[in-house]
């Protein structure tokens, strides 16, 4: 059962309108399936039987039944779930190859993992959340899907330092929110929910776009949304930033299916196949170029070098040393003082006077040139599992299944041990498209 004091205020929102919301709000939630562009395997068109979502590119709507999240190809990175409004920020930014982009509030990584794919390993997009354990889902969410220019910082936007004024063509504030437009999805959600939560969502929401406008560069744009109905948090909030930040103006959007011609807009479940979605879009007065990054890291020794391209021939220089790995890192603001989990490619981690490939560097959406190994369906699942699979390969080699890498293995002549990283093994995977 709805609130009742969410139902009294939806009444003076939507006045007539209201018994067809509220009719739409006892219909199940709406899914959706984000197809990866870098990453077409044999069998994906079974998840685009549903229909196209109008205002995305590769998005699909999805059955209820779906088995999707269960399987090999989601966790080699082949597609997103993402529910299918959630897919309009990210449209709205417009985004293309080469430019600089952040994404503020991005966990769990849908709308960064959309706008990324759209810069085609041109540019840079940092992803942030100032929470260590969703940050932490964040950056497997960008390694899961092939994300080769990302940066993962984990801190609260007050903490950004004042190096990134002005330094993004486009920023990102998906904020935090009362989340009304998850009752249908999230029905528990409802008991969480009361009034008050909207004034105190509001004062934050103002708080992190104070921030972002300074990231902005002048003529760029700055995306902000909200997954609630209510106009304090959405509305009132973008007119009040506005009346502070005269700089700043809505700019009229048109995707299919939408309605942005005032630069903002509010999906509700009885107009728009989705759920709950507030996005607007604004324009920064002014033009300018921004200053030079550089790669914020060391580069690896001579001797790290020269064992990495005689071990790993096959893939891409590595110009940075994150830690203990070997990444290949797009150049960046200063990231002194932050947290970071992330930083491009990882492509090997160094272990003593050893050094193995890393995880991301078989799933990034780059060429390889290396030995694959390709797995029958029960291979693939026992190989997801952490089993060794049988095989007279020597040497490192990427297993792969219908067309899709999906890891590295390790192979003896006789059987090839499975470097499947650990924290990511699952039994009972399903290999077929469901």
């Amino acid at each position: 059962m709805l609130p009742a004091a969410f139902v009294e205020r939806m009444g003076r929102q939507l006045g007539d309108e209201l018994p067809d919301f509220l009719q739409a709000m006892e219909q199940p939630s709406v899914r959706g399936i984000r197809m990866n562009p870098e990453k077409p395997f044999s069998g994906m068109e079974t998840y685009m039987r549903d229909g196209e979502i109008p205002w995305t590119e590769s998005g699909f709507f999805l059955s209820s039944d779906s088995s999707a999240g269960a399987t090999v190809f989601h966790e080699a990175g082949a597609f997103y779930l993402q529910e299918p409004a959630a897919m309009l920020p990210a449209e709205v930014m417009d985004v293309c190859p080469g430019e600089r982009i952040l994404d503020l509030c991005s966990a769990p990584g849908g709308k960064a993992t959309q706008m990324a794919l759209k810069l085609k390993g041109e540019g840079l997009i940092i992803c942030n959340d100032p929470i260590p354990k969703r940050a932490a889902v964040l950056s497997r969410n960008l390694e899961r899907m092939g994300i080769v220019n990302g940066i993962v910082t984990c801190c609260y936007p007050e903490q950004i330092p004042e190096s990134w004024n002005s330094s993004f063509d486009g920023v990102l504030v998906d904020a935090p929110c009362s989340g009304e437009g998850m009752f249908r999805r999230e029905p528990e959600s409802r008991n969480e929910w009361t009034p008050e939560q909207a004034a105190g969502c509001a004062v934050r929401q103002t708080e992190i776009l104070q921030r972002a406008a300074a990231l902005v560069r002048p003529g760029g744009r700055l995306v902000y949304s909200t997954c609630t109905y209510n106009p304090e948090e959405n509305e009132i909030t973008v007119q009040r930033f506005l009346k502070e930040h005269p700089e700043f103006d809505t700019e009229p959007f048109n995707l299919p299916g939408t309605d942005g011609g005032s630069g903002m807009m509010l999906c509700l479940p009885h107009k728009f196949r989705g759920e709950g979605q507030f996005v607007a879009k604004l324009r920064k007065a002014g033009t300018s170029g921004f200053a030079d990054f550089t790669c914020p890291f060391d580069r690896p020794s001579r001797t790290e070098n020269e064992m990495f391209h005689s071990l790993f021939p096959g893939l891409p220089d590595a110009n940075a040393r994150f830690g203990n790995i070997l990444a290949s890192c797009p150049d960046t603001p200063s990231l002194k003082g932050l947290r970071v989990l992330r930083a491009g490619l990882h492509l090997a981690e160094i272990r003593g006077k050893v050094m193995v490939p890393d995880h991301a560097a078989a799933l990034g959406n780059i060429r390889l040139n290396v030995p694959e190994t390709p797995l029958s369906p029960e291979e693939a699942a026992c190989y997801a599992a952490g089993l060794e699979i049988p095989g007279h390969v020597k040497g490192w080699t990427v297993m792969t299944y219908r067309g899709l890498r999906i890891g590295w293995g390790k192979g003896t002549g006789e059987t090839v041990k499975n470097h499947y990283p650990k924290g990511l093994r699952k039994e009972n995977l399903l290999t077929e498209c469901l």
